[in-house]
């Protein structure tokens, strides 16, 4: 996109100016064929705008909210894989111009496509503890500083978050009291204005649609993989942090991977004589356990955080050399240089954290 075209005032997304003249999240059913039809226009023109060297500057990308009254809609298979219902039997339910495969597999979307996700995650998580008695106070009730702060036991919880799909779009899915339904869409769309503010060179809002809207959304169920980064999404915001905001993700690192059950000891690399193999294995656990696949990735200097002085010069090497063999990614990010695990190489990621495993390509310092 040409300066020029960086400056144009925005165009109004046409998903706002149907909302606006059908009456908004309380729409009468018969606009809903009509709204939904407007949306999944909007989310196609979305993702052609996440792949522009500046998203949403011409036309916002727009992510859609409602939340729909008893099981979510058109869920598959068995009832512990379904999304599970609010207090009341609802659920806060999020539409989003990437591609649905991101459930299965972090690779499938971009590093902005990835961030606009885990901005609505943390609106959605804001949303869902703002509006719900039984919650610890949310994000939204509290000042910037406060925010940032570890919250009491009470968030340490098993992850709430579902992902399915709309057509070819990634859904999102959290429980909510059906009581508090149009404040918790009408609260997430809050959220994610502010969520979303800092993605650099992404202009994106978010609108409160009516439940009928997202009628067809299906397949709700956890994201796959116990390291996916949805996973660690929803920990961070649930520890009052900000998914999209990798410095919010790092200051939170150890009581989000606490709360994930994937503390670096968990397959003890420490165990391991080498000190480069044990060094190369906790690197990429400490990763692993944070879901920095794919998009979601992090300065190349918190690879050597929680090595001893004499050991971090170690961890820096060991870094580089992950990169030579390809299991870790580097990419300039605003000055920085940061790195994310490979997609691609998952399998042998897994084998080295687990077993020990030295792939083919990555050559270790000798002791």
């Amino acid at each position: 996109m040409s300066t020029e075209d960086s400056h144009r005032p925005a165009i109004r997304p046409a998903l706002e100016l149907a909302l606006a003249d059908a009456g908004g999240s309380g729409a009468p059913r018969e606009r809903f064929a009509g709204l939904r039809a407007v949306l999944l226009d909007e989310l196609l023109a979305g993702a052609s705008e996440l792949e522009r060297t500046r998203s949403g500057y011409a036309r916002p990308v727009a992510v859609a909210l409602a939340v729909v009254s008893g099981h979510a809609p058109s869920t598959s298979g068995s009832s512990s894989e379904r999304a599970a219902p609010g207090r009341g039997g609802g659920a806060l339910i999020s539409v989003a111009p990437v591609d649905q495969a991101l459930r299965a597999d972090p690779g499938a979307a971009g590093e902005r496509a990835w961030l606009l996700v885990a901005a609505l995650v943390g609106a959605m998580v804001q949303a869902v503890v703002a509006t719900s008695p039984s919650e610890p106070a949310g994000a939204l009730e509290r000042s910037r500083p406060e925010r940032d702060r570890v919250p009491s036991s009470a968030s340490a919880r098993a992850p709430d978050l579902r992902a399915g799909a709309l057509g070819d779009w990634l859904a999102l899915s959290l429980p909510v009291a059906v009581a508090d339904s149009t404040d918790a869409a009408e609260l997430a769309v809050l959220a994610f204005e502010d969520e979303s503010a800092g993605i650099d060179r992404l202009r994106a809002r978010a609108y409160a649609v009516p439940s009928g809207v997202l009628e067809g959304v299906t397949d709700l169920r956890a994201p796959i993989g116990d390291d996916h980064p949805l996973r660690a999404a929803e920990a961070v915001a649930r520890v009052g942090g900000r998914p999209a905001d990798e410095s919010s993700v790092a200051e939170h690192e150890d009581v989000v991977l606490a709360m994930l059950g994937a503390s670096i000891d968990t397959v003890r690399p420490h165990g391991e004589q080498d000190p480069s193999l044990r060094a190369a294995r906790r690197i990429l656990q400490r990763l692993a356990g944070m879901g920095k696949w794919g998009g979601y990735h992090t300065d190349i200097a918190h690879l050597a955080r929680g090595f001893a002085g004499n050991e971090r010069a170690l961890a820096v090497d060991i870094g580089e050399r992950l990169i030579d063999a390809g299991l870790l990614v580097a990419k300039p990010s605003v000055g920085q240089r940061h790195v994310f695990l490979n997609p691609r190489r998952a399998g042998d990621i897994h084998a080295l954290i687990e077993r020990g495993v030295v792939p083919a390509g990555l050559e270790l310092p000798a002791n």
